[in-house]
């Protein structure tokens, strides 16, 4: 009877251990939750700079106006027939 006790104890402590500490335990699965928690706020912001992308590759393709705007603001280019002003900001040592 007496061996039963202690190798039932020792049963519960190797449980125990594994719970706690081994492969699988609480923590190790309390780390991957946050790793997951983590990947999946990243992910999100992906998916949010590629919807804006794909925005942008959807209005190059449909319309001038778009082409025409990220000509003017990238390139610097003007229509023919437009007059260029350059304002300068003066500042000031004082």
């Amino acid at each position: 009877m007496r061996w039963l006790l202690i190798v039932l104890s020792l049963i519960l402590m190797f449980l125990q251990y594994r719970l706690w500490v081994g492969e699988g335990s609480l923590a190790q699965r309390q780390v991957l939750k946050h790793k997951v928690e983590v990947q999946q706020q990243e992910n999100e912001v992906l998916r949010e700079r590629n919807r804006v992308l794909a925005n942008e590759v959807a209005n190059l393709k449909d319309g001038l106006e778009s082409v025409e705007e990220r000509a003017r603001t990238d390139l610097g280019m003007i229509k023919e027939g437009e007059t260029f002003y350059m304002v300068v900001d003066k500042e000031e040592d004082e």
